[in-house]
């Protein structure tokens, strides 16, 4: 198989059972693979090191737009493709990818992505089409900012390919739950110093049916059946995690002033 001038970047913590396939999509067509481990305490180095990689180990937690800039760092190609560990690129993706790198004005693209949660790949709810900003011309991207959500900052136009990468997101009920642990409690901080209005209980009523109002009716993800009703009620119940979270905060302050 043809390299191209290309270095993919993958971000990974304890992702023994996504790893190998992730890199399996794009050994032997990137012209360099580069692993940015935050971490990790599993295999995930060990089945890495199997491939033909360069990778960074990190002794203790990061946040994630401090990994992707370290990242950004230690790559030398021309192009970057920034790919997490539960994701892979599909044949008509690098064809296509490979298509824009060689002939583009554009210095950025985002790629829509097939989201398969519980299984099943969902169609309604905003899970398609879910456009991510990951593919780039290294020196047009400045490096990436944001706590939760983090963003690239880079000069130029932004394109946008048609073919799609698979993400397999939320794999059982315990991943999601923790996930939900992990990042409610950096959300409800960031609502906290935005200085958000004291959380009463109609506020968190409010904000769970407006979830299921947006997700489950105007997005129709009802539509994807067990699994859609599934996401809708947890997209629920992390919102009110979230404002309980925020709402324990503030008692806190309060408590302590």
């Amino acid at each position: 198989m043809k390299k191209i001038n290309l270095s993919v970047i993958i971000i990974a913590r304890n992702e023994q059972e996504m790893i190998r396939d992730c890199l399996e999509s794009v050994c032997g067509w990137a012209d360099e693979i580069i692993i940015i481990d935050d971490a990790s305490t599993d295999k995930t180095i060990d089945i890495a090191k199997k491939y033909k990689t360069r990778i960074t180990s990190l002794s203790e937690k990061t946040d994630f737009f401090q990994l992707r800039n370290q990242g950004l760092e230690k790559a030398s190609r021309d192009w970057i493709f920034y790919l997490d560990a539960d994701e892979r690129i599909t044949p008509e993706l690098k064809g296509e990818m490979e298509k824009v790198i060689g002939d583009t004005k554009c210095v950025a693209y985002a790629i829509p992505r097939r989201n398969f949660l519980l299984g099943k790949e969902l169609h309604w709810g905003g899970w398609w089409p879910d456009y991510v900003k990951r593919l780039y011309r290294r020196e047009k991207l400045k490096g990436w900012e944001g706590d939760l959500h983090e963003e690239p900052v880079f000069e130029g136009e932004l394109g946008h390919l048609k073919q799609s990468m698979i993400h397999i997101t939320h794999r059982d009920l315990s991943s999601m739950v923790e996930k939900t642990k992990n990042w409610s409690k950096i959300e409800a901080q960031l609502l906290f110093n935005a200085n958000h209005p004291p959380v009463t209980w109609w506020r968190i009523l409010k904000i769970m049916l407006a979830e299921f109002y947006q997700r489950g009716l105007k997005l129709q993800g009802w539509r994807d059946g067990t699994v859609g009703w599934i996401e809708i009620i947890y997209q629920m119940f992390s919102r009110f995690i979230t404002y309980a979270r925020l709402w324990e905060i503030q008692n806190q302050v309060k408590g302590e002033s």
